[in-house]
């Protein structure tokens, strides 16, 4: 089935010049209401660190524990998140801005299966963690690539990306095929995952709301003016969205990290199933970035299986708290269960397979 194709913004005609100039107080508008949301998840922001601090300090003793755990794993979520999601809105900015398009189609091949499989490999050119990948995807439907090549790129680029590779490589070298079953697993997944969602007749049904009605507002739009304001403009749109789901996931995620012992996931480790449902399980609560999760697993590689060290490996970097609230920015709550049920399934046969073939 032929995949739908977004339309590209770029394409005017004098009566689009005439509509852009009425548009003008409305952008003007959408601007200001971005810049507010920017400045406020900011200054949340720099409050949560600003707090663990002072708590690090233990300038008040009479904070419980259980709170100062809780900013102390939101903070460092935030920390160590916040300079790829700035470096993914960047880099989304440049894809759109000042990237000719035919850089990118010149290299892409027509049949879809070889789109989406080279469209995959664009994470090992941008060393993003999972969260800087979002803009990026965005970015990628903004330009005219389909729904399911943003979602081939954006599953795929946190495992495929130099940095990832290069720290699985530090942790685990070639032990128990660890690292080529990480990669191979992440390539098929997002090109699996890809296919499946290009039969859907209609692509664009798969954005969140919003989402999709600014790409029908940038459609057309943008293309007679300014490119640095342009950038300007995008930069504050994308933080203004991206910051607050940050900000909610990271807090979500360290409050669950709170709640759930870490004694329970570890005591299934040495059981072939249970222990990749675990580590699933651990991945999702956990959330850590991509680029070091695999220093932050490593010392369970003694209790817990090959296959389930994997899984870990896998689909955290595609299903945590903290990517499903930024994805939820771009994707529909429809589309995210589904996602995430595939991603589920394919992640535990694939911890599976390797549990018992090591």
């Amino acid at each position: 089935m032929p995949e739908a194709t977004p339309t590209r913004a770029g394409a005017t005609t004098g009566h689009d010049h005439h509509h852009d100039h009425d548009a003008q107080p409305v952008r003007r508008r959408a601007r200001g209401v971005h810049v507010a949301w920017a400045v406020g998840a900011t200054a949340v922001l720099v409050g949560l660190v600003a707090v663990r601090a002072i708590t690090a300090e233990q300038l008040d003793p009479r904070i419980p524990n259980p709170v100062q755990d809780l900013l102390t794993l939101s903070t460092s979520v935030i920390i160590e998140s916040l300079p790829f999601i700035v470096l993914g809105i960047v880099l989304s900015v440049l894809v759109q801005v000042w990237i000719p398009e035919s850089w990118l189609l010149r290299i892409l091949p027509r049949n879809p299966w070889g789109r989406r499989a080279v469209i995959s490999l664009f994470g090992m050119f941008l060393p993003v963690c999972e969260c800087g990948n979002v803009p990026l995807a965005r970015g990628l439907v903004r330009r005219g690539f389909t729904v399911p090549e943003s979602m081939t790129f954006l599953i795929a680029a946190p495992i495929l990306n130099p940095v990832t590779i290069i720290t699985t490589h530090q942790a685990f070298g070639f032990d128990d095929g660890i690292l080529v079953a990480r990669l191979l697993g992440g390539f098929a997944i997002a090109n699996i995952l890809g296919w499946l969602f290009s039969k859907h007749p209609q692509p664009m049904s798969l954005l969140s709301g919003r989402f999709a009605e600014e790409c029908r507002i940038d459609d057309g739009h943008g293309h007679g003016r300014d490119r640095r304001q342009q950038s300007l403009d995008l930069f504050v749109r994308e933080s203004s969205i991206l910051m607050p789901a940050l900000v909610i996931g990271s807090l979500i995620a360290g409050a669950i990290q709170v709640i759930v012992p870490r004694d329970v996931l570890v005591a299934l480790g040495s059981d072939p199933l249970y222990s990749v449902l675990a580590m699933m399980v651990l991945a999702f609560i956990i959330s850590v970035c991509s680029n070091v999760d695999a220093f932050f697993i490593l010392p369970f590689a003694s209790t817990f299986l090959p296959g389930s060290i994997v899984t870990f490996l896998v689909f955290g970097p595609i299903v945590d708290i903290k990517m499903l609230a930024l994805m939820r920015t771009t994707y529909s709550t429809r589309t995210l269960v589904q996602l995430t049920t595939i991603v589920a399934l394919l992640s535990l046969a694939l911890g599976l397979v390797v549990n018992y073939l090591a």
